[in-house]
């Protein structure tokens, strides 16, 4: 590499870095990265726009504003205190039911969003039972990263590899369902088996059963204490719904998903009738700054030949063995997602797969699946590893309720492992089948 090829490498490790350690903003580190390289003449402004993947920022803006209206609408708060109710106080079913309901809110919601949601509400009725919170809504995290994996729209990793590469929604739900629902409900299993003591049926206890129903009445009128304004309600499930359909039937269509995202947010806008500067600000725009920043640094090292050379000398050097591909992109994104942001390390990934596959084409887009479940699982591992992680935590910091690094891991890094595990199985026995 020439020495001017190594100026977007220095950055883009600086950036990495200021990221990691919280040094600065991601979007600001993302943002002032791509500034220095202007400065330094590596790239031009002109030549950076072609960088910026527009068709993953036109669906997160519209999936952003679609969810912005559902929230508006009290969609999430209701079917939240529904599932509170059936719940019934049993700590069982507090963790399995709340887990499948954010791991399938998070196959078509971003996984924030859901933890937002789903987080207080199952601290207000855990601790109001004399649980601990903590174990639940690590539980609640990892049901959302592991939920978000099944859809190109689910996770931030999927929806750039969906923008990148041209996989359709269709073809990450038929790929991606079998190890995501074994895996989720293998965790499920794995928090029950470990932690028994903290899941004892109430049952035989008359007063807490008492006291658990005034609870549930409790959360029913603090979180419900507005007026549901059902045509508004129904008009935003409605466009949801549109949107979901045209994602699924993309191949008679031909829509691509950023354009049916962002064209049924400013329909559900217009016939809404909402406070578009207010929705706006549904808009986590810092985020669009940061994957925008991403794009163009990691484009200008391909554009100077950097990912090619660590594509030969790093995953190329270990042959072309297709088995050992495919578990080698898996286990790397699952580690590496554990301590670094996964959208950054997904946006280097994809040129690398891209010559990987150039060297040893691979059938059905199996190394896609291999980096998807790698980023998105993975992100389960740490505190740090996905941004659903730091949100749940911080909820829980407000509440009251210290969640250590240690602590954390030391609950995640088993189910984390058994997941990563899982999807080997499932990766080689799809590629014996294909092979």
């Amino acid at each position: 590499m020439s020495f001017n090829a190594l100026i977007p490498v220095f950055v883009f490790v600086a950036v990495y870095v200021a990221i990691s350690f919280e040094w600065l903003h991601k979007a600001t580190a993302a943002v002032l990265g791509v500034m220095i390289l202007f400065i330094f003449g590596v790239i031009d402004v002109h030549s950076a726009a072609k960088f910026i993947d527009f068709e993953t920022i036109m669906l997160l803006i519209g999936m952003m504003g679609i969810v912005g209206v559902l929230k508006k609408s009290g969609f999430f708060t209701i079917l939240t205190v529904r599932i509170a109710k059936l719940t019934r106080g049993e700590p069982v079913r507090i963790l399995v039911m709340f887990s499948i309901a954010t791991a399938v809110l998070s196959a078509f919601l971003d996984n924030v969003t859901t933890v937002l949601i789903m987080v207080p509400i199952i601290i207000e009725l855990t601790r109001g039972m004399g649980l601990d919170p903590k174990i639940y809504v690590v539980a609640l995290v990892m049901a959302s990263n592991l939920g978000g994996t099944a859809t190109l729209i689910g996770d931030p990793p999927n929806i750039i590899i969906g923008s990148k590469v041209g996989l359709t929604f269709n073809q990450f739900i038929s790929n991606l369902f079998i190890p995501v629902v074994i895996s989720s409900v293998s965790v499920i299993f794995y928090f029950l088996a470990t932690n028994r003591s903290r899941f004892k049926p109430i049952d035989d206890n008359l007063a807490k059963l008492f006291s658990v129903q005034l609870l549930i009445e409790k959360i029913d009128i603090d979180f419900l204490s507005f007026k549901i304004d059902r045509p508004f309600l129904i008009k935003s499930i409605s466009c949801m719904g549109v949107a979901l359909l045209l994602f699924v039937t993309h191949t008679i269509t031909h829509l691509s998903a950023g354009v049916v995202a962002l064209t049924m947010a400013m329909i559900l806008f217009s016939i809404t009738r909402v406070d578009v500067e207010h929705m706006l600000l549904e808009v986590e725009w810092s985020t669009l700054l940061f994957f925008a920043g991403l794009f163009i640094l990691v484009g200008a090292m391909e554009e100077k030949g950097v990912i090619e050379w660590v594509a030969r000398n790093i995953f190329l050097s270990v042959g072309d063995n297709p088995y050992v591909m495919v578990l080698m992109v898996l286990w790397v994104s699952g580690i590496a997602s554990g301590f670094i942001d996964n959208i950054p390390f997904t946006i280097t990934m994809i040129p690398i797969v891209n010559m990987m596959l150039q060297n040893t084409p691979i059938p059905n887009n199996i190394l896609w699946w291999a980096l998807s479940l790698g980023a998105c699982f993975g992100g389960n591992l740490t505190l740090i590893g996905a941004s659903a992680n730091i949100v749940s935590v911080a909820i829980l910091k407000r509440s009251g309720e210290h969640v250590t690094f240690g602590q954390y891991m030391r609950w995640s890094a088993p189910g984390t492992i058994l997941s990563l595990m899982i999807s080997s199985i499932f990766l080689v026995v799809y590629l014996w089948i294909y092979l």
